[in-house]
Parts: C-alpha cells; sequence; structure tokens
C-alpha cells in the first residue's frame, strides 16, 4: 500500500517501508490499538476526500539531517484525522468512506465506540520519511 500526495511541486510516496513507527499516546497504559496498522492508515488516507498535509514546526530535527533549523525548529508536513475504537480495538476514521454517513455522536450513543484518539502523520519534507503519532483524545 502506498499514498501519494503533491506539496509545493513536490510529489511525496508514503509507504511501510518509509514509516519510522506508529507512536502511541494515551491515558490509559495501552501499548497498541487492535487491528490498526501502517497499511490501514495508508489505505485511509488514498480513500480520504479531502486529504491536505500543512506545514507545521517541531522542535526535533530528522535523523537524515537535511533539515534547516528556523528559531530553534525544523518544517515538517503534517496531517490529522481522528478514529474511534471499541475496547481498544480500531472502528473507524474519519476519513473513510464508511464515515461519510455517520458521525461520532451517533456512534457513541449507539454504543459502537468508546473511545478517541488524533492520528498525526508526520512527513519530513527534506527525506520523505514520517511517522504516525496517535493521541488519545476527547471529541
Amino acid at each position: 500500500m502506498e499514498y501519494k500526495f503533491l506539496y509545493d511541486n513536490k510529489e511525496y510516496q508514503l509507504n511501510k517501508e518509509n514509516c519510522e513507527g506508529i507512536f502511541l499516546n494515551s491515558d490509559n497504559d495501552i501499548e497498541e490499538i487492535e487491528n490498526l496498522s501502517v497499511e490501514l492508515i495508508l489505505s485511509s488516507l488514498c480513500e480520504g476526500n479531502e486529504v491536505n498535509f500543512s506545514k507545521e514546526y517541531y522542535g526535533d530535527k530528522c535523523l537524515c539531517d537535511i533539515q534547516e533549523e528556523l528559531n530553534k525548529s525544523y518544517a515538517y508536513l503534517e496531517y490529522h484525522f481522528f478514529i474511534y475504537t471499541k475496547e481498544n480495538k480500531y472502528i473507524i476514521n474519519t476519513i473513510c468512506k464508511d464515515y461519510e454517513s455517520t458521525s461520532y455522536n451517533k456512534l457513541h450513543r449507539s454504543g459502537k465506540i468508546d473511545n478517541s484518539y488524533i492520528v498525526s502523520i508526520i512527513v519530513c519534507p527534506c527525506c520523505g520519511n514520517y511517522t504516525i503519532e496517535i493521541e488519545q483524545c476527547t471529541v
């Protein structure tokens, strides 16, 4: 699975090989979300109608060591969306086709989901390597 996008006339390709990992920050000490993978996230990006990466700045430099420092920070390309889980198992995300006919409130009221996470795709604009950072959040 591969996801391609253009930013400033440069094509980026996200695939399993240039992913540096999935990093999960959760309040309930879980180590991973069942059924969530790099492939599923890439597939979701391919399905998404309005996936737009924007420039964001972080304090850490990419391992490629090519980025230029700007006010003690480094530029990255970032996009984020939400995923919803039930008992620590992935259920749905906000950019997939299945989500178009529902909402967080409908899913939560019907008991289909019990937790939400923001997924950030963070791409180095120099080398194209990326990380997937997942953080538990309240919607």
